[in-house]
């Protein structure tokens, strides 16, 4: 049996225990530590992969070939002919480095953005691969030229006739993406001073040129939701190439590290990319596993690309007041005023006007649509795809030379896809114990410490019930005891067991036998003396009834009457000798008798 102390134990142990868990349900032990996680600090461990990520990062680019350049220009054709060609894959390695940590919760950084080739993913494409392409630099000095005074234009038709430039020109397909020499752009910097600084010109090397470029992140020490977000770029929430609010802001935009955390399944979250030259709103429109993870899958909304037509809050996305088209972006500032604009791949959701020009693309929204898959409690993304595509977007240049057939023209140059295929095993695994397994944990540490502290509660509870119902039997039984009443089954019948005292239980049940046998024979001899009084009353009420009778015998007695006829009266005789009922005296001295015999026994 239990004693009380281990009993109080037990009960302050389920105390403690209920405690436990209901600590656990309302202050989430878990949440906490997570939230202390993904804190930028110096050292820790999200800011780490943050710095510099684990994942493997591509770009993957398609060239547009162009397969009819001499049909086109020779008037043959009336619309330019393309192929895609690709991939080219390139692995970028995304590098934060870190300037200081600020006083207001956020940091300095500078970002890094190496590419470097990746030849087994490129499937058999080749950086030499040598094939038809746009002449940008041609193309965008016509564009340029073309808004200039008529001294400005003359100059450079002549530097165009002069080193014979052509609107398309066989170059490698490393050339047209890192950059090649062209003499055309050299002397066009005597007439545009000022209009770039660099003497190579490749649509991806400007794309990926982060030179000067800097920008402060939220730690999240605030608000760990914001931990990874672009507090500003370049020492501004805003991008100087829009005007208004809602195309310039950046704040609280993702870079594609890390995006917002604890999101809920209908909240929009903001991507940002230099060479998007905006940030990108991204909305959810499913969910799943990815990575062995529970994500979000995001994408950009319907009118993504609007200019005003149906969203009109975006007309501030009109480069000085001229809007293209829906379907492309005018981002002409942000790629040093080449007249390049943004769209989809293959024209995907573009106005008709804007293909009317050329032939060969197929649009494809599950080839071309763009998918982000997020974790929601971390921002962690599980899977990219980020894909557009750049074109150069052509005003009236029919005043320049060799380029009249372009004039009003939408060219495709290439589109990419920067993309993630999954989580390295290291990221998988780590990741899989803070949002899988520790939750779980959790849960399961809660439900087990409220089920161990009921049982421990309850368990003392029966206890001391139990206790306190037998503390009654006991009592009950010592009156029992001390009145002398046991049930046959409680007589002891060893000679050789004792009481407390001592003193044999034999000899002390024997004096409560007799205790109880003079008891017994009190109450008898007042019953029987009752009785015998009872019967003589009843005999001589008997006696006096006959005597009023006429029906007597010579010797007085009365004379039972058996028929209605005095012949029939027979004759009854009660004769009363003593012999059943014994005298008073006779019974007490018998009594005495007898229990100076039990007195002789017990003493024997």
């Amino acid at each position: 049996m239990y004693s009380l102390n281990r009993l109080f134990v037990l009960l302050m142990l389920g105390f403690f225990a209920l405690s436990s868990g209901c600590f656990i349900l309302f202050l989430k032990p878990y949440d906490f530590f997570f939230s202390q996680k993904a804190v930028l600090s110096d050292g820790g461990e999200i800011f780490e992969m943050w710095r510099k990520p684990e994942v493997e990062l591509y770009l993957k680019v398609y060239l547009f070939n162009v397969t009819n350049a001499e049909e086109y220009m020779a008037g043959t054709d009336d619309k330019v002919k393309v192929k895609e060609v690709g991939p080219y894959v390139y692995r970028e390695s995304l590098e934060h480095k870190i300037t200081k940590f600020n006083d207001n919760n956020t940091l300095s950084a500078v970002p890094v953005h190496p590419l470097s080739w990746v030849e087994e993913l490129s499937e058999g494409n080749q950086e030499n691969d040598t094939l038809y392409l746009v002449n940008i630099a041609l193309l965008s000095i016509a564009n340029v030229a073309s808004s200039k005074d008529a001294f400005t234009r003359f100059g450079l038709n002549n530097v165009i006739s002069f080193t014979n430039s052509q609107p398309f020109v066989q170059m490698t397909a490393r050339e047209f993406m890192m950059g090649y020499k062209s003499e055309l752009m050299t002397l066009g910097n005597t007439f545009l001073p000022g209009w770039i600084y660099f003497d190579k010109l490749g649509l991806i090397d400007r794309m990926y040129d982060f030179d000067g470029d800097y920008e402060t992140v939220f730690t999240g020490a605030e608000d760990v939701r914001n931990s990874g977000l672009i507090d500003t770029y370049r020492g501004s929430t805003d991008l100087p190439q829009w005007t208004g609010k809602h195309c310039s802001n950046v704040q609280y935009a993702s870079d594609g590290t890390k995006f917002r955390g604890a999101v809920s399944k209908n909240e929009s979250i903001l991507f940002y990319r230099k060479s998007l030259c905006r940030a990108a709103p991204l909305i959810p429109v499913d969910e799943g596993v990815k990575s062995g993870l529970r994500g979000y899958k995001y994408t950009f909304p319907e009118n993504m690309l609007d200019n005003g037509e149906v969203i009109k809050e975006n007309e501030c996305f009109c480069r000085n007041g001229k809007c293209l088209p829906n379907g492309l972006i005018d981002v002409t500032d942000c790629y040093y005023g080449f007249p390049i604009a943004l769209s989809y791949p293959h024209f995907w959701k573009a106005d008709d006007i804007v293909s009317s020009k050329v032939e060969g693309l197929t649009p494809d929204p599950e080839k071309h649509e763009t998918a982000f898959w997020i974790e929601p409690q971390s921002g962690l993304p599980l899977e990219v795809s980020s894909k557009f595509q750049i074109n150069m977007a052509l005003g009236d240049i029919s005043s320049m030379r060799n380029v009249d057939k372009f004039s009003n023209m939408y060219l495709p140059l290439l589109w990419f896809d920067i993309k993630m295929y999954s989580l390295p095993p290291s990221m998988q695994q780590r990741f899989s114990l803070y949002l899988n397994i520790l939750p779980i944990v959790e849960q399961g540490a809660m439900y087990a410490l409220f089920v161990t502290g009921a049982l421990f509660i309850l368990t003392t509870v029966y206890i001391l019930t139990f206790k306190v119902m037998f503390r009654k039997s006991r009592d009950f039984n010592d009156w029992k005891e001390k009145d002398g009443i046991y049930a046959p089954c409680e007589v002891p019948l060893s000679d050789t067991d004792t009481d407390d005292n001592g003193k044999s239980l034999i000899k002390y049940h024997s004096e409560k036998i007799k205790d109880l046998s003079s008891k017994f024979s009190d109450k008898m001899y007042d019953t029987v003396g009752s009785v015998k009084g009872k019967v003589v009353d009843e005999i001589n009420h008997v006696k006096h009834a006959f005597d009023k009778k006429d029906c007597k015998d010579e010797k007085g007695y009365a004379v039972v009457k058996q028929s209605d006829s005095e012949d029939d009266c027979k004759y009854l005789e009660v004769i009363d000798d003593g012999s059943d009922l014994v005298s008073s005296q006779k019974y007490e001295t018998n009594r005495m008798v007898t229990l100076k015999g039990l007195e002789q026994d017990g003493t024997d």
